[in-house]
């Protein structure tokens, strides 16, 4: 997912906040899987939610004002109830990494009790799917 760094994800000197990238990252995972065919909104009609449960985040170097990025998401593991992607964020057109992430979620319903993942979501996190 491409987009531009605005005014708005800025600091006072026009360096992306560093609470920006969890943002960021969140667009990057819900791209990710709508590029397999599923959407975010859809699987939490129908009960299933995925609240993030653990992240490790490493700023490598910083994005600012009118950086044209790209959110790179990859799946790392995948269990029964939860799943783990690899992001980063680069910078175009130079291809440098400027934070990489390291993202668990877990599948909940009702009540947040834990749940298995959705067949279309484990289709949807294998290495072959679209």
């Amino acid at each position: 997912m491409e987009f531009r760094v605005y005014y708005e994800d800025t600091d006072a000197g026009g360096v992306v906040y560093h609470a920006r990238y969890l943002g960021f990252f969140e667009r990057g995972r819900c791209e990710f899987l709508r590029t397999r065919g599923l959407s975010v909104r859809e699987l939490a009609d129908r009960g299933w939610i995925f609240p993030v449960v653990r992240l490790e985040i490493d700023y490598r170097a910083p994005a600012v004002l009118d950086d044209l990025v790209r959110v790179e998401t990859e799946v790392l593991e995948v269990g029964k109830t939860s799943f783990t992607v690899g992001q980063q964020v680069v910078r175009l057109p130079d291809g440098k990494c400027l934070v990489a992430g390291r993202v668990t979620l877990v599948c909940v319903g009702p009540g947040m009790r834990p749940k298995r993942l959705p067949q279309e979501l484990l289709a949807a996190l294998r290495p072959e799917a679209p």
